[in-house]
């Protein structure tokens, strides 16, 4: 087994290339999951042939069992639960209400996951704000705040945060990052209550009084699923090698945590009535995807993060800064959990060369601190950035836009919102705390 060469990671290149390019260039086609699965195998298994001829086998194998499979078994028992809460109801839609509602998203999203919290959040949140004439900004502040920025609170809020769990990170070292979150979102939140206002003044007077006269109190349908959620909660937090060690000797001890995810996904799909979920229109579709596309990502992420780790110190990127703005720049026009990853595995890199950067400095999973914060910061708030830049964003676009709401392309989407909300706050963030 010797070093791999740069070529080797084309095919992650190209399989980032598909995700980004092909719903834009041929979206009939993108449709199908089967399509989707098609890619990742084209892709997927000449690079498996690949690294198992080259040596690498050893390397595979760990990123499909030891992080494919606990990363979709989390997600998908977080999609199953969340998919058999039923919010229902119609409040007021004036601007402190849908500020209000787009804070409590913000929040569900660190405990439940952006997509849970996303899909929990989105159709309330459209069924309240369905009369006003100017809405289209609402669901951009909510892709913002529910389906990124809110997640950064645990390991369960953003893939990417899954990703440093599975590599050392405590469960409860992400809550340092509340200062981040807390400033991020806030800020976030202030901003769309003025926005809202002012689009709220030129709504007609005869809308705004049909809106105080129909509301309609808030019911939750399938609430026994929170006590399934709390259970994938201490699962994660509880069910890892922090606290039991035997784990440390044979990591095949640590998918209990993964069996009691899915017993906690079994049993409410038992205990859930299907009319919940068929009034949440759930599917298997969001998922199937999800675990199409991300084989291929998982399989073909290897060499490239191999590369990385070999070659570290060659590529300049060595200060929390630029982990920050790289982590953060590529989260926004690729996926942001193999961004995640990839960085990581460039700061692990810089440790194996020099040991002496985690000397006198605070290690978790063993790199420097602020490489774990500039990385998880940066993942988690720049996929808000596009809308390929975390899953939770395009099955948003695609509910409102379902429901009649025409939301802008994906550069519009960048001009008129990410460039200039977005961008200036995570500069903002990057000055605070880095």
């Amino acid at each position: 087994m010797g070093s791999i060469p740069l070529y080797s990671s084309i095919p992650f290149v190209l399989m980032l290339l598909s995700i980004a390019l092909l719903p834009l260039l041929t979206p009939h086609f993108w449709e199908s999951n089967k399509n989707k699965l098609i890619v990742s195998l084209i892709l997927g298994i000449p690079t498996a042939i690949y690294l198992i001829a080259t040596g690498f086998t050893h390397a595979l194998y760990h990123s499909l069992v030891f992080d494919y499979v606990p990363f979709m078994i989390l997600l998908g028992g977080l999609f199953v639960i969340t998919g058999g809460i039923f919010v229902d109801g119609d409040v007021e839609s004036k601007p402190m209400n849908n500020a209000i509602m787009i804070g409590i998203g913000g929040v569900l999203a660190s405990f439940m996951g952006t997509t849970g919290a996303a899909m929990l959040m989105i159709r309330p949140v459209i069924h309240t704000i369905e009369r006003r004439n100017f809405k289209v900004h609402i669901i951009l502040f909510f892709i913002a705040v529910v389906a990124n920025c809110g997640g950064l609170l645990t390991p369960i809020g953003d893939p990417p945060l899954f990703m440093m769990y599975l590599r050392g990170a405590p469960f409860e070292w992400f809550f340092r990052l509340t200062p981040e979150w807390f400033v991020t979102n806030i800020l976030l939140l202030i901003i769309f209550y003025f926005v809202d206002n002012h689009f709220w003044n030129k709504e007609t007077e005869e809308l705004r009084k049909i809106e105080k006269e129909s509301t309609i109190p808030i019911k939750i349908k399938g609430t026994h699923n929170f006590i399934f959620l709390i259970g994938v909660v201490a699962s994660v937090a509880f069910l890892n090698k922090h606290y039991i060690t035997a784990i440390e000797t044979n990591h095949y001890l640590g998918f209990i945590r993964e069996a009691a995810i899915l017993a906690m996904a079994i049993l409410s799909m038992i205990f859930t009535k299907k009319e919940t979920r068929k009034s949440n229109q759930f599917t298997w579709h969001p998922i199937e995807e999800v675990a199409f596309l991300f084989l291929g990502i998982f399989i073909t992420m290897v060499p490239c993060i191999l590369y990385l780790e070999e070659n570290a110190n060659h590529l300049g990127v060595n200060t929390p800064v630029l982990f920050y703005y790289f982590s953060g720049g590529l989260s926004s026009f690729l996926d942001n959990t193999p961004t995640a990853v990839t960085f990581y595995s460039l700061a692990e890199g810089l440790v194996k060369l020099d040991p002496s950067i985690i000397q006198n400095v605070e290690v978790v999973a063993g790199i420097p601190a602020k490489f774990m914060i500039a990385i998880s910061t940066a993942s988690v708030f720049f996929g808000a950035m596009t809308y390929i830049g975390n899953g939770p964003n395009f099955m948003v676009k695609a509910i409102a836009e379902h429901s009649g709401i025409k939301m802008p392309h994906f550069f519009e989407y960048m001009y008129k919102f990410s460039l200039i909300v977005l961008l200036p706050i995570f500069i903002i963030i990057q000055l605070i705390f880095l």
